[in-house]
């Protein structure tokens, strides 16, 4: 991965984030954590 492509995902990522907070009340960070607190617990499942 390129430095170009790398600063793109992350300018990507935080407008996603921005554009959350800004229009739909900030609800990304939160759903974003219980999925991956989901995901966690899957794969310890499987471990």
């Amino acid at each position: 991965m390129t430095d170009r492509i790398a600063i793109a995902l992350g300018a990507l990522i935080v407008l996603a984030f921005l554009v959350d907070a800004l229009a739909f009340g900030g609800s990304l960070p939160v759903f974003l954590g219980i999925k991956l607190a989901n995901l966690i617990e899957y794969l310890a499942f499987w471990r």
